[in-house]
């Protein structure tokens, strides 16, 4: 057994979000997804992708018809308001959360209960107890999202559904959103989801910076600011003597949702001075495809040296 683990709401959103050519929701044995609230709730909306999962007569979970739970990465399972790894109420996380995060806390469970009606008649703790049948047949661990889908659709409303059914073709044509690096502050996406204006207004992005070699017409409706530059080694470089831009752009710090634009998605943000062990591991869980350039790295360590009198930057590690 792989156990139990608690998935926060930007781990469920970076895993619907992950993307190659095309969405990663097409693999067959990336996410299980599974509704554990009742057939009304599911009904009324659930999360995109999420499959009911039923219980038998004597209310025991069923393991999914056509499912090999033993080869899918991701088994992610949610129920109305779960928040804690055992049968504890919803009220208990209610109090503590009003106890660490005062009125905030307090405002935003006041704005989830009257957001919906979802989950209010649904058993506490049915994501555990489903779970608890669902790990026995995986070999990562089952993942319980925190908060449950009361929590979810507060900070991604966007991401529900009614939708039960979905052919290939499908989840093919579905397009992900930039992924979360800073909850509710920081994307990071290509030039596709830049000029995508839908998704601008889902994430309420108010500026973007561009640090990809193409020039991208991104939308804007005159409410938030653009930036963009480029990294040494493209055509139209603009940098200082120490080989990076003169505009480092620190508009994510000012209190903005602000999006990077890279030209794939994938590689070139990864070369934002400076970039520690730590930072990047960060990243790269956010959006699992990055690999930097190595080239670009060098630089980087380059640069290192000249301003901390070492580098910090070891290129020899595999990831690079």
């Amino acid at each position: 057994m792989a156990g139990l683990v608690l998935c926060e709401p930007i781990e469920l959103y970076n895993i619907l979000n992950q993307s190659t050519k095309l969405s990663r929701l097409t693999e067959p044995n990336y996410l299980c997804l599974l509704d554990a609230r009742t057939k009304r709730e599911y009904n009324e909306s659930h999360v995109i992708t999420a499959r009911r999962v039923k219980q038998n007569p004597m209310g025991e979970y069923l393991v999914p018809e056509s499912v090999e739970l033993e080869c899918v990465k991701y088994c992610v399972v949610y129920d109305g308001k779960t928040s804690f790894l055992d049968d504890t109420y919803y009220d208990d996380y209610e109090e503590k959360e009003k106890d660490e995060k005062g009125t905030k806390a307090a405002s935003e469970t006041s704005r989830s209960k009257s957001s919906s009606s979802c989950s209010q008649n649904a058993e506490v703790g049915a994501a555990i107890q489903c779970a608890r049948v669902l790990e026995q047949l995986t070999r990562h661990p089952v993942r319980i999202l925190k908060g449950g889908y009361e929590r979810f659709t507060a900070c991604y409303h966007f991401l529900r559904t009614q939708k039960i059914f979905w052919m290939p073709q499908e989840l093919d044509a579905l397009q992900p959103y930039p992924v979360e690096i800073l909850p509710g502050q920081l994307y990071m996406g290509d030039c596709r989801q830049a000029c995508d204006q839908q998704i601008q207004k889902d994430l309420k992005i108010k500026a973007q910076v561009n640090i990809s070699e193409e020039i991208a017409t991104l939308c804007s409706d005159g409410s938030w600011s653009s930036s963009g530059f480029l990294y040494p080694g493209s055509k139209s470089e603009q940098h200082g003597s120490n080989g990076l831009p003169h505009a480092f752009i620190p508009l994510s710090l000012k209190g903005q949702h602000c999006s990077w634009v890279l030209r794939q998605g994938r590689a070139k943000g990864t070369k934002i001075p400076r970039l520690p062990k730590g930072a990047w591991k960060y990243i790269q869980k956010c959006k699992t495809n990055m690999r930097p350039n190595r080239g670009f790295v060098q630089q980087l360590s380059d640069w290192e040296s000249q301003i901390y009198g070492s580098a910090i930057t070891d290129i020899s590690e595999p990831h690079y």
